[in-house]
């Protein structure tokens, strides 16, 4: 966890608690804003037809997933443990069915899963960082610097090194506690994030494609909306809020019992979700100004952006900043995906946090190797093509697809279930201090609208 004050207290996993509420939300934001609001949401928008696509993510936000949110993090802090050790204090102070545990085991699973990929996006971060130190950007046409991204997506030995170090960095934080600095750094690192991207939307303002790019994100185009589409905004709403890894319960049981859980989360939710839609409007004004198809999918923050980086006055500074600090998003997100990992193997095995870091980070290392070969050498390998919904998907699709749109969608349906139907309402009304109107409005909310959203559109994706 982030760097923490130690307190006295019986149940508190480790005795530990944030040092204050602001650390508390830019922690989780860090947590929350990385590589899936400035890397995915972008692309993704760009393949499901622009603003209806918004619409319906930010539908998703706010009736499916703030009160995940909330419900998470209530949990963590009511549990004072891991996520799965959390789960089994729950369960036997509420006399609850054992399968209750499934909440922890699934989110604990798909933060492993997702980091084997997500390192292997964030070291392309980092490499990038030395391309704009170098100025290989300035003066190149978008097909060159599609070339330079493509190269480095063939090269396997590349992207195994960035993979590596990438994962390195992080086991380096992990291991030590994420004492000395990250909370602090992260207060002045994720502003600092945000102004840069503001810039870059000032530097789109300018481009001949800002008209354009506004109206392709913000003006509804409902015919290109599929219900794969929704599916999508359902699963990138978990997986940009870190709903369903265990992290925000993680990060929960570090919360003291005088901050105000749902008006943090809102917070949360709320830079999450700016930061998020400023990435869009830095990024597809530069995409139609030079002529490019928005739903050129993944690539499309490694070669939009390095564009305009190539242009600008100054590009070279800005854009290697830039670089710089979305890896330094991408190692707070990946640092919160790896502790839940780690806190079960102390607990579980007994493991000093120096070892449970080695044999968590090594295993998300190991096989983050198959996501890197998936990229280039098994390009034509498709573990799970007999079967319709996984369909020509290499490896790296397939950890995507099941972790952000089944296991997290359905770990965060358990949580919003046990809140809902096992904890008593004066139980959650104690833990979050709401008034009368707004304790009634989450709990109708998280009992009937957020399981039955979660529901139709998981039902969609299986049946679809």
């Amino acid at each position: 966890m982030s760097n923490t004050t130690t307190t006295t207290t019986a149940a508190g996993h480790q005795g530990l608690h944030w040092s204050s509420r602001w650390a508390f939300i830019m922690a989780a934001t860090g947590s929350a804003v990385g590589l899936g609001n400035i890397w995915k949401l972008p692309y993704i928008t760009g393949e499901n037809g622009g603003g209806a696509f918004v619409l319906v993510y930010l539908a998703c936000i706010a009736v499916v997933g703030l009160p995940i949110l909330i419900a998470e993090v209530m949990l963590g802090r009511k549990g004072r443990k891991s996520p799965i050790a959390s789960m089994r204090e729950l369960i036997r102070e509420h006399n609850a069915n054992a399968g209750w545990v499934s909440i922890g085991t699934l989110g604990t699973i798909a933060a492993f899963l997702i980091l084997s990929f997500y390192s292997v996006i964030g070291g392309w971060a980092i490499n990038y960082v030395g391309y704009t130190i170098s100025g290989d950007f300035v003066g190149q046409t978008s097909d060159a610097v599609g070339g330079i991204f493509g190269a480095m997506l063939g090269d396997p030995s590349t992207l195994l090194f960035w993979h590596s170090v990438f994962m390195a960095c992080v086991l380096f934080i992990v291991a030590r506690g994420v004492k000395g600095g990250l909370e602090k750094a992260v207060t002045y690192l994720m502003p600092a994030l945000f102004v840069l991207m503001v810039v870059m939307v000032v530097y789109a303002m300018t481009t001949s494609g800002f008209a354009q790019g506004v109206n392709f994100l913000f003006n509804p185009d409902f015919s290109k909306l599929t219900g794969e589409g929704v599916l999508k905004a359902l699963g990138h709403a978990f997986f940009t809020l870190s709903l369903g890894t265990g992290v925000m319960m993680a990060y929960g049981s570090y919360l003291d019992q005088k901050t105000s859980i749902a008006k943090t989360s809102i917070t949360v939710g709320l830079m999450d979700t700016v930061v998020a839609l400023v990435a869009g409007m830095a990024i597809f004004p530069i995409v139609f100004a030079n002529g490019m198809e928005p739903s050129a999918g993944p690539g499309l923050i490694f070669v939009s952006l390095p564009m305009a980086f190539g242009s600008m006055s100054m590009g070279t500074l800005i854009g290697t900043l830039f670089f710089v600090l979305l890896v330094f998003a991408a190692l707070t997100s990946a640092i919160s995906l790896l502790e839940p990992s780690v806190e079960w193997l102390e607990e579980r095995s007994g493991f000093n946090r120096m070892t449970a870091t080695l044999v968590a980070g090594g295993a998300v290392w190991f096989l983050g190797i198959a996501t890197v070969l998936s990229l280039n050498v098994w390009s034509d390998v498709h573990p799970l093509g007999m079967f319709a919904a996984f369909e020509g998907k290499t490896i790296f699709d397939l950890l995507d697809y099941i972790t952000a749109n089944i296991m997290l969608p359905l770990a965060g349906l358990l949580a919003a279930l046990y809140v809902g139907w096992v904890m008593k309402k004066e139980d959650v009304a104690a833990e979050l201090n709401m008034s009368n109107g707004a304790m009634t409005l989450f709990w109708n909310i998280t009992r009937y609208v957020t399981p039955l959203a979660v529901i139709i559109v998981m039902y969609q994706s299986i049946m679809g």
